[in-house]
């Protein structure tokens, strides 16, 4: 079943090249510091909490290596759940665990490749996965974590390759997402939507609706993206049906409620999600939903907040939000900040923070290149179309720099509760005042 526009040859060149080459394991834990790890007591008392116990409890008798994979697989959804990176280092410590019992165990190999997706080391984790398929190309986990990496890299011909042969071998939710969201980023809007329609029809009566709720908020930021609040605020109402307490789906939510101008229920929304789910972008939205309500203190508050956080988990995100406040006091801090997760990982939205940082920071030229690589692909993102434009007005290009602002309003009026009404004062200035800005 052929759904996307790919390069297959890519792919198998990455694959020579794997097998010419020894992958070998990033220092980390002893086998000893690793068990701890994974032998850790979980906080909670959830189903994955309870099934952590069960492992646990199964590898002190009589250890084996799929356990191992098994537990570490768990404590994955456990830090998903809950917010918190600190809990990959248990999984981590699985994987440690099995490979000292088999160190060519398939599972294990694949679970430290998922370990370092999540933990944003995407290089590593795209060199482990190919290392993978050099030895096992139908490995779907393998094929799914090299999707995921190459995207984050910037290597959307590798992630689109791998998606299609992941949609050839395993047809259902997940292979059906990733092609979706690549159809997006390609402009293909009504393809994605259809894709996204498969995949969470092939989630239903999944023993775990989380990630048909994940799915489900996905999908439905490609109504937001368009401008259908309507449609976004179904998609998010559905996602909590099936996951009540849904940070993602609640923060979506607030979103379309600071369109229609409901400043405190999207308050409330956002104070309920960071409880949940701590995110510095999460953080951002409730400094800009309290800003709209008239609670100046409260913003600065929420904004102190995230400064802490960003700087100790999330740079990118502290960089764009730097960049977005546009001080010149910022300016340094956010290119710093970007420039670091730009070498790491090149993929489209870090080139789009980096534009802005950039363009923040004067250096127009260079701003220039990034946004055009983060645009390459025609992704109908409002944010991404209004970064371009205002670039462009800087440099001088009045027509296109105003044509992409108002592209950008087109998708969505509200795109962002701060950014809309910048690109709005924008369409009337002239790029020499664009400049001064």
């Amino acid at each position: 079943m052929r759904l996307l526009h790919a390069a297959s040859l890519s792919l198998l060149l990455l694959l020579g090249a794997a097998c010419r080459s020894s992958t070998s394991p990033a220092s980390g834990p002893t086998t000893s510091e690793a068990r701890a790890l994974a032998l850790a007591v979980p906080a909670g008392d959830g189903a994955v909490d309870r099934e952590i116990l069960r492992i646990q409890e199964g590898l002190r008798r009589t250890p084996t290596a799929d356990d191992w994979v098994l537990l570490g697989q768990a404590w994955i959804r456990k830090a998903r759940q809950a917010g918190d990176p600190g809990l990959y280092l248990s999984a981590e410590g699985s994987s440690v665990a099995a490979l000292a019992m088999l160190p060519r165990h398939r599972g294990a190999l694949g679970l430290r490749a998922m370990v370092l997706l999540n933990q944003h080391r995407f290089g590593a984790a795209r060199e482990q996965a190919l290392a993978i398929l050099a030895q096992g190309p139908d490995d779907v986990p393998a094929l799914a974590i090299l999707s995921d990496a190459a995207l984050e890299m910037g290597d959307v011909t590798v992630a689109l390759d791998a998606t299609q042969r992941l949609v050839d071998l395993k047809p259902g939710l997940a292979s059906y997402g990733r092609a979706a969201h690549l159809r997006w980023i390609q402009g293909d809007v009504a393809g994605a939507k259809q894709l996204y329609a498969r995949a969470i029809d092939a989630g239903r009566g999944a023993r775990d609706p989380e990630p048909v709720a994940w799915m489900l908020v996905q999908a439905a930021l490609i109504f937001w993206n368009g401008g259908d609040v309507d449609g976004a605020l179904a998609g998010a109402h559905r996602a909590l049906a099936l996951v009540p307490r849904y940070a993602p789906a609640l923060v979506l939510e607030a979103r379309c409620r600071l369109a229609r101008g409901e400043e405190a229920e999207a308050v409330r929304l956002l104070e309920r999600a960071e409880a949940i789910q701590p995110l510095v972008e999460t953080g951002w939205l409730l400094a800009d939903a309290r800003r709209r309500l008239g609670d100046e203190s409260g913003a600065e508050r929420t904004e102190a907040r995230l400064l802490q956080q960003g700087r100790q988990s999330d740079p990118l995100t502290l960089g764009l939000f730097l960049a977005s406040r546009g001080r010149d006091a910022d300016a340094a801090e956010a290119l710093r900040l970007v420039e670091a997760e730009h070498r790491a990982r090149p993929g489209l939205l870090v080139e789009d923070a980096y534009a802005w940082a950039l363009y923040r920071a004067g250096r127009l030229g260079e701003a220039r290149a990034a946004i055009d690589r983060a645009t390459a692909h025609g992704t109908p993102d409002p944010r991404l179309l209004y970064h371009a434009g205002a670039i462009r007005l800087a440099q001088g290009d009045a027509d296109t720099g105003k044509a992409l602002i108002q592209r950008a309003l087109d998708l969505n009026p509200e795109f962002n509760p701060v950014e809309s009404s910048e690109a709005r004062a924008l369409l009337g200035r002239s790029g020499r005042e664009a400049r001064r800005r």
